[in-house]
């Protein structure tokens, strides 16, 4: 057990609070494909935590990268069928003050909020998107106007993330870093710099507000410190 102050936390959408990940496999294997890539895997493995407009002007240069990513959002806002909340996700949103959260994701604000819907979370009251940034994870800005948002420093906002470009994007704002286990592995993690790391949020309990107004947590099964 480990126990965590903040003022403010900033949650990754897509593998933090929703498990999109079949749906997203099927519709980047589907580009893969159409373009002509030997190894969709590994385009969806690229694609994973990122804008998905960076990953198709690394990948396809010379190609119509606005209607490219158009079609993308298309497929996945119409693919959400088994897209749920991933386990403690809803529970912890509930309990947390509704003005110290944001969520803050590489999706478009159309599709992230397909899929808030889809999971049925509580519906945030911050919401930082693609649409709302000029540059992506890892770099530090979604997380820098995600503490805005909040009103907060950075400094003293968790960001909750699963992947290593939001974990890099998380840290390089300036905040601690809680990374789930949910899409990759702990070396990963680690590797991209996280201060905890847990299998999913039902391993994070909110403990009563205390007299400084921190909000703090306890954390189970906790792998580092």
């Amino acid at each position: 057990m480990a126990r965590i102050q903040c003022l403010g936390f900033l949650f990754d959408l897509d593998g933090v609070l929703v498990d999109s990940t079949p749906a997203v496999a099927r519709c980047w294997s589907k580009w893969a494909v159409l373009h002509g890539f030997p190894d969709p895997d590994e385009i969806v493995r690229l694609a994973h935590g990122r804008p998905s407009i960076a990953t198709m002007r690394e990948l396809l240069p010379n190609s119509d990268h606005e209607a490219e990513n158009r079609q993308m959002e298309q497929w996945e806002m119409e693919d959400v069928s088994d897209v749920v909340a991933l386990p403690g996700a809803a529970e912890l949103l509930r309990v947390l003050p509704p003005d110290r959260w944001a969520i803050v994701t590489s999706c478009t604000r159309p599709l992230a909020e397909v899929r808030i819907r889809a999971g049925k979370l509580p519906w945030p009251q911050h919401l930082i998107t693609s649409t709302d940034i000029t540059r992506g994870k890892p770099d530090p800005e979604p997380y820098l106007k995600g503490a805005a948002s909040l009103d907060l420093p950075t400094a003293d906002c968790i960001v909750v993330e699963d992947a290593p470009a939001g974990i890099r994007s998380g840290k390089a704002a300036g905040a601690s870093v809680l990374a789930l286990r949910t899409t990759d592995v702990d070396s990963e993690l680690n590797a991209a710099g996280a201060k905890w790391i847990v299998t999913d949020l039902s391993s994070v309990q909110l403990l009563p507000v205390n007299s400084n107004h921190h909000l703090e947590l306890s954390l189970s099964g906790v792998s580092r410190l």
